[in-house]
């Protein structure tokens, strides 16, 4: 098979990873792709949110199927012409993509299948908005509804933390958008993976990530600076409670719409005393829960997204190894704030790569045949272990083995689990 990923991020570099490892993918291509995605694979230059070229040059490449991985061309509804070019495609269409793009939807879907998910209210206006926020409790969460890259929710301790979050979104922070503002959920928070190809729902592995920038979640919130998997929190019984009171009625609710799901649905969880709440819905893999997931399952993967994709879910299984991963964020310093680019980064060649350590790259450039910095979030050291200890400390060993004086990490990713 010929197969194309959509994407530029450690997401889609362990995608690729992954994906090449199955004997039947004969060629893969990665558009736009970055620096440590070119080493394994070809990388296009290609405009991913417009669908009629992704479309046409899909047809040129006489590629066999699509795999989507940001939220955004989901969004601009790269697969629906995709899927009327006659191309398979790994990821939802516009309609269904709206449980990402749309808090508000979502919390429109979960009110008419009673799914357990926080108070809200919805706003256009930035003082409706803040007579609302005089009258509840803290802390409150403000969120753009819309996409932000990860980068749209303020968890705000004091009031006026609270109005500056509503004085950024309805300033255009995030481009236009309204707000949503939301109880303030308590526990431990967890992310699930589950294919979905309308009705039929497979469960596809759990993680936890570490949104805020500083060790001990200080910091503002960030993309993820790294994950692990599986999370313990999510037990047996928690799943069984998220699927039967979350992710099937709201499956079945999308099909009654007439939009159904077709792709990967991250199911943002925060758990209390073994009860689920949802968070947030996304229509993609999380990055950097991606890498963890990837490294885990392997060349299987393409056959599942495959299977997901031609609507044959209800005959998939998947097959996991007794083991855990843990991806480490190497970010640039200042990040999520401005950071500088271009700084050098050493050592790479000399690390390991294989099924157990892998470096994915984000924010990655060649310059004058050097590695350099050139993002926010620049690499995903990821390690798989018997157990999460022996996979952390294979991951920080090799983090301490990169040549990047520029950059910096968490250094407790896994404190919860550990």
């Amino acid at each position: 098979m010929n197969i194309l990923i959509l994407g530029s991020g450690g997401r889609e570099h362990a995608l690729a990873w992954a994906v090449l490892q199955n004997p039947k993918c004969d060629r893969l291509i990665v558009a736009p792709g970055n620096a440590g995605i070119a080493q394994i694979a070809e990388c296009a230059a290609l405009d991913i949110l417009d669908g009629s070229a992704v479309a046409t040059f899909a047809d040129e490449e006489s590629v066999d199927f699509v795999i989507v991985g940001p939220e955004a061309p989901l969004a601009a509804g790269v697969s629906d012409a995709l899927t009327a070019a006659g191309i398979a495609v790994f990821g939802p269409s516009a309609a269904a993509a709206k449980l990402e793009a749309s808090k508000a939807f979502t919390k429109e879907i979960c009110a008419a299948v009673n799914a357990p998910t926080a108070a809200y209210g919805r706003f256009d206006d930035l003082e409706a908005a803040r007579a609302y926020l005089a009258d509840q409790p803290l802390p409150i969460v403000i969120k753009a509804d819309g996409l932000a890259a990860g980068k749209g929710v303020t968890v705000a301790a004091t009031i006026e933390e609270a109005e500056g979050a509503l004085t950024d979104i309805f300033g255009g922070v995030h481009g236009k958008a309204d707000v949503v503002i939301e109880a303030f959920l308590r526990g431990e928070e967890a992310s699930f993976f589950c294919l979905v190809d309308g009705e039929t729902v497979l469960p596809f592995g759990t993680a936890q990530d570490h949104k805020r920038v500083g060790d001990g979640d200080t910091g503002p919130n960030t993309g993820g600076m790294g994950a692990y998997s599986p999370a313990p929190v999510m037990t047996p019984q928690v799943e069984a409670r998220a699927l039967d009171e979350i992710v099937r009625p709201t499956m079945i609710e999308m099909v009654r719409r007439g939009t159904p799901m077709r792709g990967v649905l991250f199911v943002g969880l925060m758990i209390e005393d073994g009860a689920p709440s949802l968070v947030e819905y996304n229509v993609r893999f999380g990055d950097p829960e991606c890498q963890c997931l990837m490294m885990r399952l392997g060349g299987q993967v393409l056959d599942l997204l495959l299977a997901c994709a031609e609507g044959r879910l209800d005959g998939a299984q998947v097959h996991w190894a007794d083991d855990h991963a843990i991806c480490i964020v190497m970010a640039a310093q200042g990040y999520p704030g401005a950071y500088a680019k271009g700084t050098a980064i050493g050592g790479l060649d000399a690390l390991p790569a294989d099924s157990r350590n892998m470096v994915f790259h984000a924010g990655t450039a060649l310059a004058d045949g050097r590695m350099v910095a050139n993002g926010g979030r620049v690499l995903g050291v990821t390690t798989r272990g018997d157990d999460l200890s022996d996979a952390r400390d294979r991951a920080y060993a090799v983090v301490d083995a990169v040549d990047w004086p520029e950059g910096f990490c968490r250094r407790d990713i896994g404190w919860r689990a550990l």
